[in-house]
């Protein structure tokens, strides 16, 4: 049996666009997407600590050291610029696989959206 367990957590990141003319996903800086463990394509879930929504999608690589997140297409909606997001990725493994996993857990400034 495989259960799914958090992979990696991108906690507290600001809203820089909102693409609505795009064919969907969120674009996350690579700095993040590497210090995270994300790899482009994957899918994540999108919390958004401002008006409570939560959606899936999946991620495009943004420019590095720019600090973006741009959610495109129809999730764009769901969002405002400035708007807080936590990222999570999930991983699906055995329980005993899971007991000695560690997720990645980023905290990155919320006003720049860079690791500190």
């Amino acid at each position: 049996m495989l259960i799914e367990v958090v992979k990696s957590k991108i906690h507290n990141v600001s809203v820089t666009d909102a693409n609505l003319n795009y064919i969907g996903s969120i674009t996350i800086d690579e700095d993040l997407m590497d210090a995270a463990g994300i790899i482009e394509n994957e899918k994540v879930q999108v919390v958004n600590i401002n008006n409570g929504e939560r959606f899936d999608t999946y991620v495009i690589k943004g420019t590095r050291g720019s600090g973006q997140i741009c959610l495109n297409g129809a999730a764009a909606r769901k969002v405002a610029i400035g708007d807080i997001l936590i990222i999570i990725s999930y991983a699906s493994m055995t329980p005993e696989e899971a007991k000695n996993f560690k997720p990645r857990i980023l905290f990155p400034d919320t006003r720049t959206n860079k690791l500190v």
